[in-house]
């Protein structure tokens, strides 16, 4: 696995790591709850046919500046901000988790400048009767489990790398936490449901089938509420983190619906 391309643009004058692998159209990629703190097959799969660029939210590894974030009108127009900057306007936009959750977002508010959009169990919205598990509050042993239907990928996922600073990493990897906390505290409930319907991109929403994070209704109410078309699929022996666990069949639901 060949490594990628790194830049970095400035967001609220702070650095933002940008990779970039691949060649064809352009996707944009906006990891899920934990960041992305190493280049991964999943995105090497999306690279064998598309011009992959996945910044750094602000906070997790390769950017700093999420202290500067104080509501969620703030995080938005930073993801705007980095849209623009690493040219992703008009392209098709792909997003995990977290990072699926915030390009919801931005293809809600700015929806003529998104041309797919694909969300894999994105958190934002929240009902009592069904709640998602608070990952926060999990034992550090338990939350593996939590995000991968095999704990071992996660653990692979944030194990310190040959050659990175032993000290600084797992700061890094605490500070990605802290800063989707400050995205969805409380409860994950970010009013998303409400700006949904002004989504108009076509729209896949993938679930892990053994997601034990999201329930699997909220596909379903993700789909009522888009009132663009949606396409709902299921990911076999996947967990929250469907790309981490299943790289090779994930990249290629995506392929094949942003074809």
């Amino acid at each position: 696995m060949s490594e990628p391309k790194t830049t970095t643009i400035e967001i609220n004058g702070h650095p933002c790591r940008v990779w970039s692998k691949g060649s064809g159209p352009k996707i944009g990629w906006f990891a899920g709850f934990g960041g992305l703190p190493r280049w991964t097959p999943f995105l090497d799969e999306l690279a064998k046919s598309r011009t992959v660029i996945a910044p750094s939210l602000p906070g997790t590894p390769g950017a700093t500046g999420h202290t500067l974030l104080d509501t969620h009108l703030d995080w938005i127009c930073a993801v705007r901000d980095m849209i623009v900057k690493t040219g992703l306007e008009g392209a098709d936009l792909a997003g995990s988790s977290v990072g699926g959750s915030l390009a919801a977002e931005f293809a809600a508010m700015w929806p003529h400048k998104v041309r797919k959009l694909v969300l894999i169990a994105p958190f934002g919205l929240y009902d009592e009767a069904d709640p998602p598990a608070d990952v926060w509050a999990q034992k550090p042993d338990d939350q593996p489990g939590l995000l991968c239907a095999n704990p071992q990928v996660w653990k692979d996922y944030k194990a310190v790398p040959a050659g990175a600073n032993s000290v600084e990493w797992p700061i890094e990897q605490i500070r990605a936490s802290e800063a989707a906390a400050r995205i969805f505290w409380p409860l994950g409930n970010t009013q998303l449901v409400k700006r949904l319907p002004t989504i108009i991109a076509p729209t896949l929403l993938l679930w892990g089938a053994e997601d034990r994070l999201m329930p699997r209704s909220y596909a379903d109410r993700f789909a009522r509420a888009i009132k663009g078309e949606t396409t709902i699929r299921t990911i076999a022996s996947a967990g929250h983190l469907a790309e981490l666990d299943q790289p090779e069949a994930t990249a290629r639901a995506i392929l094949d619906f942003t074809a």
